[in-house]
């Protein structure tokens, strides 16, 4: 004869803080800052792929800038507004990956040498509007490919640079629906 499986209530887990450990701990490395003793990462490996981000939002700043000033023919009007709207936003996320390495006790790499091999994008100036249009939405593709491999390392380990990290990935998807949607329009 079969008995009926009851299925068990889950278990009410207390939480508690210690809170004078953590009042001692916070007294403890103050050269750390907002870094604590429970930050999960690795900060050496945190701080060079916010690097990587940093110089890629910079290199998709000028390329957009070059494409705002270069657009050119009867349909340029609303896809240089697009460029110029986009720059602005790619060097918001520029500002925000540099304030959260300066965060974690490191420095943004805003240097022009090596620009170019720390992005994950390259700056390719596009002949045509067409062109440019594609090459916008190649570097977003990018990305956003980019930003998703970062946000999946973080996981739980650093959950404020990963929420950071997948605010931009927000926009970097809506600037990659834009140029389709030029595209498309053609």
């Amino acid at each position: 004869m079969e008995q009926a499986v009851k299925p068990q209530a889950p278990s009410a887990e207390k939480f508690s803080i210690d809170v004078e450990a953590i009042r001692a701990r916070a007294r403890k490395n103050l050269d750390e800052g907002a870094v604590t003793q429970d930050y999960g990462a690795d900060r050496g490996i945190v701080l060079k792929m916010l690097n990587e981000a940093l110089a890629t939002e910079l290199v998709c700043v000028l390329r957009y800038k070059r494409h705002y000033f270069m657009a050119r023919g009867i349909h340029a009007d609303p896809v240089a507004a697009e460029f110029a709207e986009h720059a602005t936003q790619e060097q918001q996320h520029a500002d925000q990956i540099a304030q959260r390495i300066v965060q974690l006790g490191g420095e943004p790499d805003f240097s022009p040498d090596g620009m170019q091999e720390r992005s994950h994008s390259q700056y390719i100036e596009g002949s045509t509007l067409e062109s440019m249009i594609k090459e916008n939405l190649v570097a977003e593709r990018i990305a956003i490919d980019s930003y998703r491999a970062m946000v999946r390392y973080l996981g739980d380990k650093d959950p404020t640079t990963r929420r950071m990290l997948e605010e931009i990935l927000a926009v970097e998807e809506e600037h990659a629906d834009d140029m389709s949607d030029l595209l498309a329009r053609g």
